[in-house]
């Protein structure tokens, strides 16, 4: 039976990978709670001269994060990803902060890692904050205390809650 699910979501991302559709997939929702593998399709011999892809060969994975569909492509070395489109992990507390710049990073590009954002070993872009980062601490709507938040986000690869907490509750001085 075919499962309906993806009826229920307007958009769907759409990864374009090489040949690790199904690696990342599997990477990707090992990571996330509440994640799933929705289904696998294979290549086959109908349209291969225009395609490509190997007969039985994973051609593309439909899988959910946190109730997020994503479909993912083996489309070949074409198109690479990069940091023009990311991925928003919003976390409640340090401890998320923590497991998903860890578990995201693992393999990816140390260079590309500044204000919360990383590259994964997929080259896949993530930006890991903290919900209060972005409800409310760069959306305050005194200026001061939003301006010495963004100076301290801009010093950070991985986001530390405590310093920008210490920058946003700073008495009196101006940035």
């Amino acid at each position: 039976m075919a499962d309906n699910s993806a009826r229920l979501h307007k958009i769907i991302p759409f990864l374009w990978f090489d040949n690790e559709a199904e690696e990342a997939a599997r990477f990707y929702t090992a990571i996330f709670k509440n994640s799933r593998i929705v289904n696998v399709v294979r290549y086959n011999e109908a349209g291969q001269e225009v395609h490509g892809g190997k007969p039985a060969s994973v051609m593309t994975v439909a899988f959910e994060l946190e109730g997020q569909r994503f479909t993912a492509l083996n489309g070949g070395p074409i198109f690479k990803f990069n940091e023009s489109i990311s991925f928003v992990v919003q976390c409640a507390d340090q401890k998320e902060v923590d497991y998903f710049w860890s578990k995201l990073s693992e393999g990816g590009d140390p260079n590309a890692q500044q204000c919360g954002w990383l590259k994964d070993r997929f080259g896949v872009s993530w930006q890991i904050v903290p919900s209060a980062l972005i409800e409310e601490m760069l959306t305050d709507t005194d200026t001061e205390r939003a301006g010495r938040v963004m100076k301290a986000v801009l010093t950070m690869k991985k986001i530390e809650i405590a310093e920008l907490k210490r920058a946003y509750d700073q008495p009196g001085s101006r940035s």
